[in-house]
């Protein structure tokens, strides 16, 4: 009797089946230990808070580092997320040569809603394997924002994160690759949502 098999794709394969015409214009799909994971479309406040986040981390960064949205980083031959938010060492070449690394990474961000259980599980965990030292979600169901850092595999092997802090929409947090420079998360959550924190508290 045989035995069924999954079908695990290599960055090789789902760069293939891209040029090859395999996904609609509109689709939106990543790599994630090789399987193809369709994305949901984007809502309206997880569009906003994407704008004002970039907005925000473009001004206090400047030209310290490069700030890259949406977009594709190659963490291993199976694995080719598109972060809501990426910030990145600056290469000479813009990352022309190749898309980012692990090593290039200083910060990721994810933006969630009804991807938050996906981005607080399976995501964590790729980055983590990956030693992707700093990671934050931006909650957009609980309203905060989770801030991971320093990745570890347990005595299971699984991958997680050991520290994991919250802080609420009325609040700044330093960014761990520039501890001189601060974001206002009131800069970053809309005002209803920041008066809506205030009378919960």
């Amino acid at each position: 009797m045989a035995i069924a098999t999954v079908k695990k794709f290599t960055i090789q394969d789902y760069h293939r089946l891209t040029q090859l015409g395999f996904f609609q214009e509109d689709d939106r799909v990543e790599l994630i230990r090789g399987e193809l994971i369709y994305m949901a479309a984007k809502g309206m406040l997880h569009a906003t808070v994407n704008r004002r986040l970039t907005r925000e981390l473009a001004n206090i960064m400047g030209k310290r580092a490069t700030l890259q949205g949406q977009d594709p980083i190659l963490l291993s031959n199976y694995s080719e997320p598109e972060p809501d938010v990426v910030i990145l060492k600056n290469k000479e070449d813009d990352y022309l040569s190749t898309h980012p690394h692990p090593e290039d990474i200083l910060l990721l961000i994810e933006i969630a809603d009804s991807s938050l259980d996906y981005d607080q599980t399976t995501k964590l965990s790729v980055y983590a394997e990956n030693n992707i030292s700093d990671y934050w979600i931006f909650n957009l169901v609980d309203l905060c924002l989770e801030c991971y850092r320093e990745p570890y595999q347990n005595l299971q092997g699984e991958f997680g994160y050991r520290n994991k802090s919250i802080y609420l929409p009325n609040e700044s947090i330093t960014l761990p690759c520039f501890p001189n420079l601060t974001l206002d998360l009131t800069q970053v959550f809309p005002s209803k949502i920041n008066e809506s924190s205030e009378i919960k508290k």
